[in-house]
């Protein structure tokens, strides 16, 4: 099992769940429950957005593991916009109430990193993919090549990654997040063998998502 050195809630989310617990609290002594009854709704909601429990992390050397938690919204072949290659696409979309960490599908060296600043259409239409706000990183690993892409959503503004080029990432390691809503698209050579379908429901790390040839 992997750790993490912040168990069950993630750093990105202290500011957040401190500032409106202190305020929730604040409220209740000086106003009462009617007035501080909302800031609570918003302390829970953060509580349980930033939340980031460890993983069992599978240990197949083929496996490409899912990079976030949330539901299969796009498997397709496509042309990979960073690599300029032949792909197969697989997306993730997570909503609101999604564990938000970004978590490595495989070992291997980062070979570069791209951000490119964009929109903020929903991660749920795949125009998303293309004209969002977006963080891109090249894997290369075991002699194959996969790009993992942080896509901003509609009301995500922060995407962090806390990587560059010349890292290197073990599966399951936690290298970014991406704040209220968004997806991310793994690019994976086009002989991988997908084990998802649309529609699925799957979680960072624990769910094997493909397997390289």
């Amino acid at each position: 099992m992997n750790s993490y050195p912040h168990p069950l809630l993630a750093r990105e989310g202290w500011p957040f769940i401190i500032g409106t617990g202190v305020v929730a609290t604040a409220l209740t002594y000086a106003c009462g429950w009617g007035w501080a009854a909302p800031v609570w709704v918003i302390f829970i909601f953060c509580v349980q957005f930033f939340r980031d429990p460890p993983r069992l992390i599978p240990q197949g050397e083929k496996d490409v593991l899912s990079p976030a938690d949330g539901r299969i919204v796009a498997i397709e072949p496509v042309r990979d916009p960073w690599l300029d290659r032949d792909a197969l696409k697989v997306s993730v979309f997570m909503n609101v109430f999604n564990v938000h960490s970004n978590r490595s599908p495989l070992d291997g060296e980062i070979k570069q990193v791209w951000y490119h600043p964009g929109k903020f259409v929903n991660a749920d239409l795949a125009k998303a993919s293309t004209e969002n706000e977006r963080n891109a990183l090249w894997i290369h690993s075991r002699g194959h090549d996969v790009t993992c892409v942080q896509v901003a959503g509609l009301i995500a503004r922060r995407i962090l990654c806390y990587v560059k080029a010349g890292d290197t990432l073990t599966r399951g390691q936690r290298y970014g997040f991406i704040r209220f809503g968004s997806r991310v698209d793994l690019y994976l050579p086009t002989d991988c063998r997908v084990k998802v379908t649309i529609g699925e429901k799957v979680s960072a790390t624990t769910t094997v998502l493909a397997e390289l040839p």
